[in-house]
């Protein structure tokens, strides 16, 4: 048995952090409630390269809300066809061509052992220190360790994060120090719309099992 979720919840969270990013809106709220006021410059997504790692449903999303907000928009994941990349509205680009041309790179692959520590310090300094990285597919698809040293080292431009290696986050986890991050605690999937869905599909899965006539079953 299985349940659903909602299929926007992960892309708006995505695209919020990357404009929380764009526009340093986590650190303009703190510097406001201190007494501040305008104190960085934040930079416009039109115009940039968006690119999708991994083209799947959130991929595809993602590359939907570049297109509205006039970036230009480049995909790469293990089997991408430029067909299905340009009905995404997409253009298909080697791995190495992605991290090169972005100017954001968005993280939307399932986490396996293809996938694991699949953007490491060749990938993120070939991104480079004006770009920044989102990831909220699954944290050890980024090697934490490279990431870190970009972040403090300056030779990544930022990174804005919903997932990582161990959750909860520890307290004294480097990332919580780290220069020119924007972090949430897992948030992708947590809606209210979502939520109603997963537990309600749970319910009528378990209550269809009881009575020996099962839903939504998955098949091997």
């Amino acid at each position: 048995m299985r349940t659903g979720g909602s299929p926007a919840a992960a892309p708006e969270l995505t695209w919020a952090l990357l404009l929380a990013f764009a526009r340093k809106v986590p650190f303009e709220d703190r510097r406001l409630r201190a007494g501040g006021w305008q104190s960085t410059v934040g930079f416009e997504l039109s115009g940039k390269t968006l690119g999708v790692l991994g083209l799947g449903n959130i991929g595809s999303k993602i590359a939907g809300y570049g297109k509205a907000f006039g970036m230009d928009v480049i995909a790469w994941s293990p089997n991408l066809t430029e067909e299905t990349a340009a009905a995404a509205g997409a253009r298909k680009v080697s791995k190495e061509a992605l991290f090169r041309e972005a100017d954001v790179v968005s993280v939307h692959l399932r986490l396996s052992e293809r996938s694991r520590g699949l953007v490491g310090e060749e990938e993120l300094r070939l991104l480079g220190p004006e770009s920044v990285l989102v990831n909220t597919a699954r944290g050890p698809i980024v090697d934490e360790e490279a990431l870190l040293r970009g972040l403090n080292e300056g030779w990544l431009g930022g990174a804005a994060l919903d997932v990582f290696d161990v959750e909860p986050l520890p307290a004294d986890h480097p990332l919580l120090t780290a220069p020119r991050t924007v972090l949430t605690p897992h948030l992708g999937y947590v809606t209210s719309q979502s939520y109603a869905r997963f537990y309600g599909e749970a319910f009528e899965d378990v209550r269809a099992w009881v009575r020996g006539n099962p839903v939504r079953v998955l098949t091997p």
